[in-house]
């Protein structure tokens, strides 16, 4: 019994130890440690790639490492449940994507998405494009949709999880086109793109990050946007709205979000340092290569956005009955 006591003091000691050894320095401010960036998708997903693209400059900005990590599972919910509960010191940032407003409808979610996690900033909006293989014989969105009307419930659509932006994109749109589908989840992105170009499930709304390159070879067909305006990296393509179904665009955003109780002034410098990064020439040049769109946005802006998404997608869950399990 005395053995086990002092084995059980031992490492309290050597927890204690450790704790110290990050806690910051006399007079230190953030960043004082290594800066995670918590990328809960694989990678070459959207929100991955974009944490990718910053994380470099947002290293030299901060005068610290800048790594990222993967932490996949749930279509991102597992790395975000990490974050909100990690040390609120804002060197663990979860880059997330709008997904983050789908968390409070999913049944029993780890965390509660309006209370544990603080917005920092937006890094990008990223169109996702509706695409389809060419083998499938359909020329435009209306044959698509004609398809999906003849035979209800056969046709599938793929989403990088349940509950994520390509999910919900798809959803808004099914609901708009007042068509049934079936829902087939993947671990991510790049997953269902490559079961597109096999023809093994009927569409998807991917981001256009992960489908520039098959587009352009002419492998899959891009038969709309799903957001409020055109892509600028596919100007040609018409957005759903456009092409006759109102309510069916979706604000597909990236950003970075921390553990809520972290120092409001860490949290505006994040902020500040990101908005920075994200000006950069060579930066924005990037995000557009990949199909992607830079967004900059104060804290408290960015929060307002993230509220009025809440209500939204409440709305939308109980009119498209839509199921997160």
């Amino acid at each position: 019994m005395k053995r086990a006591l002092r084995i059980a003091a031992l490492a309290a000691g050597a927890l204690v130890v450790g704790a110290h050894a990050q806690a910051p320095a006399p007079g230190q401010t953030f960043p004082w440690k290594t800066v995670r960036l918590v990328s809960g998708v694989s990678p070459g997903s959207a929100s991955d790639t974009m944490a990718r693209v910053i994380s470099e400059k947002l290293q030299a900005s901060l005068g610290q490492t800048v790594i990222v990590e993967n932490r996949i599972g749930g279509g991102g919910i597992v790395g975000a449940a990490s974050v909100a509960k990690a040390e609120p010191d804002g060197h663990t940032i979860s880059v997330y994507t709008s997904s983050l407003t789908m968390v409070p409808f999913r049944p029993n979610p780890p965390f509660d998405a309006a209370r544990d996690l603080a917005p920092v900033a937006v890094i990008a909006t990223i169109p996702n494009v509706l695409i389809v293989s060419p083998a499938k014989g359909w020329n435009t969105l209306q044959d698509l949709v004609a398809a999906a009307k003849a035979r209800p419930g056969q046709l599938t659509y793929g989403s990088a999880g349940v509950g994520t932006s390509t999910h919900m994109g798809a959803e808004k749109f099914r609901y708009a086109a007042g068509i049934e589908v079936v829902h087939v989840p993947y671990k991510g992105a790049p997953e269902v793109v490559a079961d597109v170009l096999a023809g093994r499930i009927d569409f998807n709304f991917a981001p256009a990050v992960a489908v520039m390159g098959p587009i352009r070879e002419g492998k899959l067909r891009a038969f709309a946007v799903g957001a409020a305006k055109r892509a600028r990296a596919l100007p040609t393509v018409p957005t759903t709205v456009e092409e006759g179904y109102p309510g069916s665009d979706y604000n597909f955003w990236v950003g970075l979000l921390v553990a809520s109780k972290t120092p409001r002034e860490t949290v505006e410098r994040l902020n500040d340092e990101v908005n920075k990064v994200m000006q950069l020439a060579d930066v924005r040049e990037r995000v557009e290569r990949l199909g992607a769109e830079v967004l900059t946005l104060s804290r408290a802006d960015f929060a307002t956005m993230i509220k009025e998404e809440f209500e939204e997608n409440a709305k939308l869950v109980k009119a498209a009955g839509i199921k997160l399990e």
